[in-house]
């Protein structure tokens, strides 16, 4: 395949794109698969020989639309959204086409570039204070990840890079049990340890109580351990809660302890001012991240990383060799030291053009028409006898469940098998993992009310089944 085939097979694939997103509602969301069906299709071998495109893109439309899951399905309410809205597509498109590599200005000086206006261009979106910067990253996990080792390195007075972690104080970290899984994760691969990560207790609105992280810092140090930062939830993943930001970031700052905030769901909403509320006090925060790709209808993978102070970040994360040096130019930014990669796709083209095509009055009328849908659904859930709301809406996040746990799995088995809508589940509160309960979000890009009524419309069709 030469560059003239690429002209007209990407025509293909565009008309392609367009027919399968118009059929999207006529599909199931969750592919009705058992695992190995696709692997066993596929030929145990690469081919010695090359095949033509013809013959690929048939096993393409024969094998792999049928064992998705539609993520931009309009009736995926499941998980989080990963939304590819039209114009991120196409910016994708062109930037796979140049394929650059942004690991420094002078690889990549427009990538580097727009990304910054980007950053100052969502900060001003968000109501942050000027004074940030900030940079993208894969994902709020990696982002995290990077705040996480450079809280390491400001409490080991920057020792940790070179002489490592042996015969160093045990470090501690503070967040809620409603924080992400990547906490943890970043807790494991900064060395500092899982059993490290204090879980503050919460109070009745899943927030982390500002006296019980001032007590849980004092012990540990009164213990001769190392506190090293605080990692606050804004939008929690299992039912959305949001820490009290402020009273938090006030004791931490009491501690000398830097603070990071994950927003990746929820920061998006801030778009609107009416649910800024929900994170007051945010720009006492080191460290911000909130993902484009999940509300804002940028393709994944785009997260972005708000720095009051990018030094500590680079002091940590930068090795500056000879050949990764713009020669002239030490005063140029180059992301891959803000960042754990060298390499660096341009992420920031899909934000300019998302951010141009939909404006921001377009993206704030969206998720208004997702967090009233979401309110208008679960009201309508509350009134079918037999179904609890077990969390209220946070934004456009809730769960509800039946009064028995197995006829809770079962209804949300039957729902997905049904494949109209697709919905996951959580568990919440008690021992033992807490209750089972089914999770709504609305969030995808394309939605409709007609498509968020369809949840209440399932449950009370499958609920008795």
């Amino acid at each position: 395949m030469d560059h003239e085939d690429l002209r007209d097979w990407s025509k293909r694939a565009a008309d392609w794109a367009a027919e399968y997103h118009a059929s999207l509602r006529d599909r199931p969301v969750r592919a009705p698969l058992v695992p190995g069906a696709i692997s066993s299709a596929l030929p145990a071998a690469a081919p010695e020989a090359a095949e033509p495109m013809e013959a690929i893109w048939e096993d393409f439309q024969r094998l792999i639309p049928g064992g998705m899951t539609h993520w931009q399905h309009p009736r995926f309410f499941a998980y989080f959204p990963a939304n590819a809205a039209p114009a991120s597509m196409l910016a994708e498109q062109l930037a796979n086409a140049m394929a650059c590599q942004g690991m420094i200005w002078q690889t990549s000086p427009a990538a580097t570039e727009v990304e910054q206006v980007m950053i100052q261009w969502l900060r001003g979106a968000l109501g942050l204070p000027e004074g940030f910067s900030g940079t993208i990253h894969d994902s709020a996990t990696t982002a995290t990840l990077s705040a996480v080792l450079t809280m390491r390195e400001q409490a080991l007075g920057w020792e940790g890079l070179t002489k490592g972690l042996s015969g160093t104080p045990r470090l501690r970290l503070y967040a809620s049990a409603e924080t992400h899984s990547s906490v943890d994760k970043a807790a494991r691969l900064a060395g500092i340890g899982q059993d490290n990560l204090v879980k503050v207790p919460t109070d009745g609105t899943l927030s982390m109580r500002p006296g019980a992280l001032a007590g849980a810092i004092e012990a540990d140090r009164a213990a001769g351990m190392l506190p090293a930062g605080v990692i606050l939830c804004a939008g929690g993943t299992s039912v959305g809660a949001f820490d009290h930001i402020a009273d938090c970031i006030a004791v931490a700052k009491a501690e000398g302890l830097p603070v990071h905030v994950d927003a990746a769901w929820a920061g998006s909403a801030m778009i609107c001012p009416e649910f800024r509320a929900l994170w007051e006090g945010v720009e006492g925060a080191d460290s911000i991240v909130f993902n484009p790709h999940k509300w804002l209808g940028a393709q994944f993978e785009c997260a972005v990383q708000f720095l009051r102070d990018p030094g500590p970040q680079v002091r940590t994360l930068g090795l500056r060799p000879s050949y990764l040096e713009t020669a002239g130019r030490e005063e140029i930014v180059n992301f891959n030291e803000w960042t754990v990669p060298l390499g660096r796709r341009f992420r920031a083209l899909k934000l300019w053009f998302v951010l141009r095509a939909y404006g921001l009055d377009g993206l704030r009328t969206r998720i208004r028409n997702h967090v009233a849908w979401a309110a208008e659904a679960c009201e309508a859930l509350r009134a079918l006898p037999g179904v609890e709301i077990v969390t209220e809406p946070r934004l456009s996040l809730f769960t509800f469940a039946l009064q028995d746990e197995a006829a809770t799995e079962a209804l949300l088995a039957r729902i997905n098998d049904e494949g109209r809508i697709y919905l996951t589940q959580t568990r919440h509160g008690g021992s033992h993992g807490g209750r089972y309960v089914i999770r709504v979000q609305v969030g995808q890009f394309d939605c409709t009310r007609e498509d968020v009524m369809e949840i209440p419309a399932a449950v009370r069709r499958l609920m008795n089944a």
